[in-house]
């Protein structure tokens, strides 16, 4: 089903699409976004369905209210013991995947660029969650923790994947092992971050909207080159940059940011396919 250029009506997550881009924000302000079990079911709805928008361009994932994201919520950490009971985390529900961290990972298996726009606190399961898209725009006065071994845990929401190609070594086993919270800058400085902004958010739409006017069919390209980079094989990294230059070349889409190129006017591109 395709989205319209309205708000689709979801109490826990509010996306509006706009010209390619969704703009898809968490929505417990009270909690400060903090993570419950209604709000994990809700992000994976949400990314469920964007994957499968064939005009989507790019995401901007952001909070309502005065945070990015708090974490697990409190109660749901009161009650861990009972909840590990009845969830079998070890379980993948998800690809490679359990629930917990298919909410992060789904941002990086997303066929477009994902943006997150931080602002207020990142900590724990929040800030995995803002490290699954593939920029991370922080405002100046944003605190961001791996705050995990707070609570006497290691960070297990895909942490330890999406980090390892972002944080040096030794810099992230000190922020896991001391869950120390860090500034805007200092997260830029470590990886964790991509850059500070004024407006986080407003950065990201207008970076969004930008990777909107790109042949769509080479961005998603990009983004499945980007994924087969991270796994670290090099022969099969070659391998895929040939065979998505194949297939661009000489393709509608390609054709036609050439055209726009050459002629100084805006891009008419065609949707990219969706696979079954």
């Amino acid at each position: 089903m395709s989205m319209t250029d309205d708000t689709i009506d979801n109490t826990l997550v509010d996306i509006t699409f706009n010209d390619g881009v969704a703009d898809v924000r968490l929505n417990r302000p009270d909690k400060c976004n903090a993570l419950n079990p209604a709000l994990f079911g809700a992000i994976i709805a949400a990314g469920e369905r964007l994957a499968q928008q064939a005009d989507l361009r790019a995401v901007v994932l952001s909070g309502n209210g005065k945070a990015f994201c708090a974490g697990l919520d409190i109660q749901s950490m009161a009650a861990l013991a009972q909840i590990a009971r009845e969830i079998p985390i070890t379980e993948r529900t998800h690809g490679l995947s359990n629930a917990a961290q298919y909410i992060c990972t789904l941002w990086r298996e997303l066929p477009v660029p994902v943006i997150a726009a931080v602002h207020g606190v990142a900590f724990g399961g929040g800030l995995q969650l803002a490290l699954g898209a593939d920029l991370r725009y922080v405002a100046p006065d944003a605190r961001l923790s791996v705050m995990e071994m707070k609570w006497g845990l290691v960070p297990d929401m895909g942490g330890m994947v999406l980090t390892r190609d972002l944080v040096r070594a030794d810099h992230l086993r000190e922020l896991v092992y001391t869950a120390r919270i860090v500034s805007a800058a200092e997260a830029v400085e470590l990886g964790l971050a991509t850059r500070v902004a004024d407006d986080p958010h407003a950065l990201a739409l207008a970076t969004a909207r930008e990777i909107a006017q790109k042949n769509p069919d080479a961005i998603r390209a990009a983004k499945r080159l980007f994924n087969t980079a991270a796994r670290g094989d090099t022969a099969a990294t070659l391998l895929a940059e040939s065979v998505e230059q194949k297939a661009l070349i000489g393709s509608a889409n390609q054709i036609e940011a050439v055209w726009a190129n050459l002629e100084k006017r805006a891009p008419r591109f065609a949707p990219a396919s969706v696979p079954e």
